[in-house]
């Protein structure tokens, strides 16, 4: 059994990805080495299938790796490329509801479209969406993004983030309220709360 990698500091992987960003080939390895194991237990979680994990979390890390020389820290390196590995796997389930079934049916397409989805937010809304979640001051942001749009229990978000659960509980708290009533106002002016708040 290969022994445990130690547990690396956000600010640490950070620093490796913001030197990898900037060409230093051994960063990049530290990197990747660094992160490997939590993006194969999040795949394989979001996934729901262990079989895939390993060419999900290459995938990852070729997108990653790909888009590291724009990498600019803003938020961890850890939860940047946890949101990655969330796309990778979300373009892995597309790709797999695509692929031709066989339908024990003479109407096939009547039997597709009532298996859509209906009342999903379209590309617009989702663009505002994210423009609102980056006005969130950075400590929120990352909570909101680790626990709302990635899944993660909070327990495992305040270990990440270095952090009680309780702080983590209302961070997210304080950026649902924030997001609704911006939301509610279209009016209001993007990043209208101070960066440093938690």
């Amino acid at each position: 059994m290969t022994p445990a990698l130690p547990t690396v500091t956000d600010e640490t992987v950070t620093a490796w990805a913001l030197a990898a960003a900037a060409g230093d080939s051994e960063a990049v390895d530290r990197f990747v080495r660094a992160l490997q194991r939590d993006v194969r237990r999040y795949v394989a979680y979001l996934a729901g299938d262990v079989q895939a994990a390993d060419d999900l979390t290459q995938d990852t890390f070729v997108r990653a790796l790909t888009a590291l020389p724009r990498f600019e820290g803003r938020s961890s390196a850890r939860v940047w490329l946890l949101s990655i590995a969330r796309r990778a796997v979300v373009d892995s389930l597309r790709r797999a509801a695509c692929r031709p079934r066989a339908a024990c049916t003479d109407d096939w397409q009547a039997a597709a479209e009532h298996t859509q989805p209906t009342g999903l937010p379209g590309f617009d809304e989702g663009i505002a969406l994210w423009e609102l979640v980056d006005s969130l001051p950075g400590e929120r942001r990352e909570a909101f993004v680790l626990t709302q749009l990635l899944g993660l229990p909070y327990a495992e978000a305040a270990e990440m983030s270095r952090c009680p659960v309780g702080t983590v509980r209302s961070r997210v708290s304080r950026a649902r309220t924030a997001l609704a009533e911006w939301a509610a106002d279209e009016s209001v002016t993007r990043h209208p709360v101070e960066r440093t708040a938690a």
